[in-house]
């Protein structure tokens, strides 16, 4: 081979690796098997649908709201829109509007998730919460030339170490619905010195990969992908938090008022994986399930956990409610215990910590 003939090939194999390398960063998931719900019980189907989208008497819809903060200055949130779909940012979390209803969105959000290959182990469209299984983003697997020579008859050999799952919670407006996307990640990492080892560990949510597919939602519910881009890319001020200590009780104060601390709750409880029962908009009120962590106890593998039928047979938990309290324009999240008492017990502080360390 001459050197011009060498030189092409170096040129032709640096340019496909920058093409694998672009194209690592797509979103390409496959579900990891059908896995049964874990945290929803199956008694959840029972409850009454009279307050899943209640709307609370003091509550205005997304449009009045920003009319009546427009003259008010330091409000930490930026609104783009088209159409009938917009997205709101409050810090690091967004979140969807959309001018229909959450009967009229059900179908096509559930399209959705499956089209970008998650099957839903949680559909519980009376709570309005829908949750994919744990899935594998095969996008970020190596390019290398034994891939792209045999292709299918080696990729399930290949493995990124890392699941995601994603959370959908709507929630009815005077105008229509709000959707929330919460993401929980899991690593494999060596569990011995000699690394033969492994075991799974919640890994740190992701509230970028929940931004990218709460854009592909807007393109999905019929907004173009160069407009579903501009809005996501709308910037916000960063919000403060903090945990104090108020007349013996452990509390979360944060700089904003009531709905939009309503919210980041709401998204802080869904990515830290606590089981939310039921809730109560017009009280500010999450209902919660709580395990106790152990640290005397070897918990069991992440795959044992999801195929085990009794991993949590032995565990007993304890039901909480999240309160959320408008104090002016900021806001306090206390926990109560199940007959509605203020706790400040170290499971409420602990409790409190979560939910403040997600917040930041």
């Amino acid at each position: 081979m001459n050197t011009i003939s060498r030189f092409a090939l170096l040129a032709l194999v640096t340019s496909l690796a920058a093409c694998s390398a672009l194209e690592g960063d797509k979103i390409d998931y496959k579900s990891a098997g059908k896995a049964p719900t874990l945290e929803v019980p199956p008694d959840l189907t029972q409850l009454s649908r009279e307050n899943r989208y209640a709307v609370p008497g003091g509550t205005v819809s997304a449009n009045s709201y920003q009319a009546g903060i427009a003259n008010a200055p330091g409000v930490p949130t930026a609104v783009s829109s088209v159409g009938d779909v917009r997205m709101e940012r409050s810090g690091s979390e967004r979140w969807i509007v959309v001018g229909r209803t959450p009967e009229q969105l059900w179908e096509p959000v559930r399209d959705f998730w499956q089209e970008n290959g998650f099957l839903l182990t949680t559909d519980q469209r009376n709570l309005g919460i829908m949750e994919t299984d744990w899935a594998e983003n095969r996008a970020k697997l190596p390019q290398d030339i034994i891939r792209s020579t045999l292709g299918k008859i080696v990729d399930p050999i290949y493995s990124t170490g890392e699941l995601d799952r994603f959370r959908t919670r709507m929630e009815r407006t005077p105008n229509g619905t709000e959707i929330f996307v919460s993401h929980r990640g899991m690593q494999e990492v060596y569990s011995t010195s000699r690394q033969d080892q492994t075991v799974w560990q919640p890994r740190p949510s992701d509230p970028e990969l929940e931004a990218e597919f709460l854009r592909r939602l807007m393109v999905k519910l019929g907004v173009s992908q160069e407009q579903s881009k501009i809005l996501a890319a709308t910037a916000a001020t960063p919000q403060t938090s903090r945990v104090a200590n108020v007349g013996g009780q452990p509390v979360v104060q944060i700089s904003e008022g009531f709905e939009r601390a309503w919210r980041r709750v709401g998204l802080a409880l869904d990515r830290t994986g606590f089981t939310v029962e039921d809730r109560d908009r017009s009280a500010g009120i999450y209902f919660v399930r709580y395990v106790t962590p152990d640290p005397n106890k070897k918990e069991p593998s992440f795959f044992g956990k999801i195929f085990s039928s009794s991993s949590s047979k032995n565990e007993a938990p304890l039901k909480f409610r999240i309160l959320v309290k408008s104090q002016g324009e900021a806001s306090t999240v206390s926990v109560l215990n199940e007959a509605g008492v203020p706790e400040s017990s170290a499971n409420a502080q602990r409790i409190v910590q979560v939910i403040a360390d997600d917040l930041k």
